[in-house]
């Protein structure tokens, strides 16, 4: 079922359970929001407004990502945990500025302004929670290779570039912007490569990524998916400094 079909299955099914867990948050934070602009109970006490912590303002983000931004078992909500600040940063105003698109997300970020986003993105960006292994391999061995090979060395005569050149050559990002690719469900890698393909995830020019995801064929996406999910995470884990890696393509996202 990996296939661009499946891609937007994928999608609808992430919408609808992202939607059901942002009903409830909603609930959460309006009555939280009522008792704390009410100025006295009904026994005329004064109310106590919650406090303004990291941890009160995470609380939207664990439902999906976990309380430390350390993934869950639902294959199509990431791990943010320990990805760079600035990657998070950007992703976090691209959700808020509609481009990228997923309306629980867009929903959320709406009217959060820009300090109180990159607060977010730090936050995470320095938790470091431990790995889970990687979930059972169920691709075969041929499309495993395929996405070694992809992963690993690119594919010069269809211009695709490896994706070692900018994550690393063990997948975990480069600061301040590059994203590791560890610690991702196949279905949440495919979905994305879907799309940058079909561009309801974009960036600003050059969009780098959706250049390379329109080089790839389903297969492909299916592959580079199944092997980035079967890694495990190194020693260290932490992205590469920035510099470190030299990019074969312009990315307008790692400008901003």
């Amino acid at each position: 079922m990996h296939n661009v079909g499946y891609v937007g299955y994928a999608a609808q099914r992430s919408a609808r359970i992202a939607l059901s867990a942002l009903s409830a948050l909603v609930a959460f934070f309006s009555m939280a929001a009522f008792a704390a602009d009410a100025p006295q109970s009904a026994a005329g006490a004064p109310l106590e407004r919650a406090p303004d912590t990291m941890q009160a303002r995470v609380m939207g983000c664990a439902a999906c990502h976990g309380a430390h931004g350390e993934g869950t078992d639902n294959d199509y909500f990431p791990r943010l945990s320990g990805k760079p600040a600035g990657y998070l940063y950007n992703q976090l105003l691209a959700f808020r500025d509609g481009r990228r698109k997923y309306p629980p997300m867009n929903y959320l970020l709406a009217y959060l302004p820009d300090a109180y986003l990159k607060q977010i993105a730090d936050y995470f960006a320095a938790e470091r929670p431990p790995f889970p292994p990687p979930a059972p391999v169920t691709a075969d061995a041929k499309t495993l290779d395929l996405g070694k090979t992809l992963v690993t060395k690119g594919d010069a005569s269809r211009k695709i570039p490896a994706c070692v050149t900018c994550h690393g050559a063990s997948m975990t990002g480069m600061e301040p912007a590059i994203p590791g690719l560890l610690g991702l469900h196949a279905d949440y890698l495919s979905a994305q490569l879907g799309a940058w393909r079909y561009g309801t995830r974009t960036t600003f020019a050059p969009d780098c990524m959706r250049q390379i995801s329109q080089l790839l064929s389903e297969r492909d996406i299916t592959a580079i998916a199944a092997y980035l999910a079967s890694l495990p995470a190194p020693a260290n884990p932490s992205p590469v400094a920035a510099g470190s890696l030299k990019m074969p393509l312009a990315c307008g996202s790692v400008q901003h």
